[in-house]
Parts: structure tokens; sequence; C-alpha cells
């Protein structure tokens, strides 16, 4: 990178304050749920990482959970074999294909021995993010409160303020502990939470859970009287003999919740927006109304290939995990190496890292991250943009190659012991 170029993206980043303020340029009079929203830093570090690589920079992309490796080939080629029909591509039913909703309940059985109605307790979705967003519409409303995971994946939190509904933030990384903090938070607040979001295996903190976990959330759940949501979206990406557990296993899960799931992870489909949500049929019946007024359903040939994808390909979603658990081993060998105090995951694609000591009394996780991506040219995700909880922390996506996981690792401590000597 030239030393103008370098100066004038600098300049782009000074503070994070001044990065903050330019993400609500409101020139109109917009509503207040968009007000309430909080700066999403994901976009601007984003920008930022265009910006240093239309300049010529190399960077090394930690930030995004975005996979990097393809789907089979075969659903590739399903897909394309789909789009050649010129039957397709009508609008699709917003619930999605019936033999696509057969295909999950079939798999919901089979890994987790839970039996799903595929025509009333399933319904297709343009990947979980979406479902978490329309469910948070059809279950909540001004002056009803979710209890969020803290700290809280973005969508989380946004879709329940998109919702009009206050959210009550609880520390999910002691799993034990946060049973009693709901169990508290319902029994002294007035009025009791509506609805409580679960997102294990945890983005961003690897945090897990065993099965005995839910039982304790269902009978919470039956007897405050609140809804479940719970995000697998990590459910296919476990490591070392680790299996998540899925919420809709424990008897009495489906009175009270649904679970959503998604394609993106283990099968390398994110880009392809297919993902599920399974469960209470009353839950599901909800979703699907908010989903009719918004969009016509996932492209049908997506859904056919989807098809594909969960019918053939359960060897294919075991080896992207193992590569993912190696990919984890080469990142957290080489921060242990450069004397960094690792915790390693047992499930998800992210290591959720503090800073080290020495840095942390320097700058705040936003900076750290900027200055990081600026002197090093590797991106990671500051633990700030997940919540106030995930201050003096970055999470870092093993989703690059392993010989640019161990470059980012050498571009890492060059950088560090610079940080340390000034």
């Amino acid at each position: 990178m030239s030393k103008s170029n370098d100066d004038e993206f600098v300049q782009s980043i000074d503070s994070a304050d001044q990065l903050r303020e330019n993400t609500r340029p409101f020139g109109v009079d917009v509503s207040e749920r968009v007000k309430r929203l909080p700066a999403y830093l994901f976009a601007e570090l984003n920008k930022l990482k265009y910006q240093k690589r239309k300049s010529g920079a190399d960077v090394i992309d930690l930030g995004m959970g975005s996979p990097s490796d393809p789907p089979a080939t075969y659903v590739i080629d399903k897909l394309v074999e789909s789009v050649r029909n010129p039957r397709v591509h009508a609008y699709s039913h917003a619930s999605g294909l019936p033999q696509l909703r057969k295909e999950l309940t079939s798999r919901y059985l089979k890994y987790y021995g839970v039996r799903l109605d595929p025509d009333s307790e399933t319904i297709v979705c343009m990947g979980s993010k979406e479902a978490m967003s329309y469910l948070c519409l059809a279950l909540l409303g001004g002056g009803d409160t979710a209890v969020v995971p803290s700290p809280y994946f973005p969508a989380h939190l946004h879709a329940v303020m998109l919702a009009s509904a206050n959210a009550i933030l609880l520390d999910v990384t002691q799993p034990d502990k946060l049973l009693s903090n709901i169990a508290s938070t319902c029994q002294f607040l007035q009025p009791k939470p509506k609805l409580l979001i679960l997102n294990y295996p945890h983005n961003p903190t690897a945090t897990v859970v065993g099965q005995d976990f839910y039982f304790e959330i269902v009978k919470l759940a039956k007897r405050f009287g609140f809804m479940v949501i719970s995000d697998l979206a990590y459910g296919d990406v476990c490591f070392d003999g680790y299996r998540a557990p899925s919420f809709l296993s424990v008897d009495g899960a489906k009175s009270v919740g649904v679970e959503t799931t998604t394609m993106s992870k283990g099968y390398n489909m994110a880009g392809w927006r297919v993902g599920f949500c399974s469960g209470n049929a009353e839950i599901i019946r909800a979703l699907s109304t908010i989903k009719t007024y918004y969009n016509y359903g996932v492209f049908s040939p997506l859904q056919i290939a989807a098809i594909t994808a969960i019918r053939y390909s359960d060897r294919e979603v075991e080896k992207q995990a193992k590569i993912y658990q190696k990919r984890r081993d080469i990142l957290c060998n080489g921060l242990e190496r450069i004397g960094w105090q690792v915790e390693r995951p047992s499930a998800t694609m992210f290591i959720w890292q503090r800073i080290p000591e020495k840095l942390a009394g320097e700058m705040n996780s936003f900076d750290f991250a900027i200055k990081l991506l600026r002197e090093a040219d590797v991106l990671v995700s500051p633990g700030s943009a997940f919540g106030e909880a995930g201050e003096g922390y970055i999470r870092m996506a093993i989703v690059e190659k392993e010989d640019r996981l161990k470059q980012a690792v050498r571009q890492i401590k060059k950088f560090t012991t610079t940080q340390s000597r000034e």
C-alpha cells in the first residue's frame, strides 16, 4: 500500500467514535425502531477491509463467519440442473417445498430422535437470521420483553428491537448461572419476559451445553409461561466428540418453543440462504403468516438442491467439521506459541479470545481490531460488536485456509510485539 493511500485509510478510521457517528447519517425522519438500533460495526469493518484490499493489501479475513469452502459438487450440479428447468422460475411457496420439509424432519429424527410434522411443525426460511427476525415480529410487540443472550449475536438483539420490544441481556457463558438468572428475572420483573432466545453452541463465545440444560429450560418456560427460540446455527460444527443437542429433543419442548437451523455452516451454503424453523405448530403458523406478507419463499432450485444436500451429505458435513477442527488447532497452537492464553472451543467456527493483558489496558476491542487491520492486514471482530459483555475480547473466525491462518499468527505476533514496545 502506498503511503498516500495508507494515510487516507488512517484518517478514515482515526477513531472509533468517529466511525460510530458515521453509521447514522439520517437525513430523513426515520422511525423510532430504526433510531433505536445500535451501530452495526460489522458493516463498517467490512467497508474498511474492502478499502484496504482496493489499495492492494492482502487482508486475512477472520472477521465474519462466512464459509470459504464450497458446497459438495453434486449439490451444485443439482442446482444447475434445476435452474435449467423452465417450470421452476415462478414464485415459490412461502413455507418451502413439501419434500424439503420432509427431508428436514427425517434429519431431525435421525440425528436427534425428534419427530416433526413436516406440514405444521417446520417451515423453510431465507436463513435462520430471517427466521429470527420474523419470529420476533410474530411473537413480540410494544411493551413486551425478551431475554437475549449476552454477549449477543447482533441479529438476536436487533430482531427484538425491530419488533418494538425490550431486551433483557443475560450472560450465557455460564449455563448453570443463566438458569438461575432466568428464574430470578421471571420472578421479579414485571411484566414477565414473554420470550427467551437461546443460542448454543454460542456465537460469539463458543459456549456449549448438554441436553440436561434444555430439560431445565423447558421446566422454567412452563413455570413462568414464556416462549423459547433456540438458534442451533452451529449444531453441525462440533469437535472432539462433542455433539450439540437439540432443544426439541427434550420432552415438552414443542409445547413452549421452536428451533432455527441453517445450511450455511456444515453444508457451506451460506450465500444460498436456506434455513428452517421447527417446533411448536402455533408459533410456526404465526411465522408463516408474517413470511407470507414479506416474501414468496426461497427460490425453488435452491430448495431442490438443498434436498439433495440433506439427503446425501452426511459425510460431507462430518468432513467439514473435521476441517474446522484442524483449523482451530492450527490457530490455537499458533496463538499459544506467541504467548496468548487460549481456550479451545468444542464447537462453532470461532475462537473467542481475550486481548493480551498488556494491550487491553491501552486500547478497547474496537481500537484493537482497527489497528490490527490497519497495521497487520488481519481482520477480526471486536468483542464490543457483541455488546458491552464482549469488551476486552476479539472473535476470530476459522474460515481461512490453513496456510493463511499460520500467516495470520505471524502477522499478529509482529503487531503485538510492536505495540508492546511503543
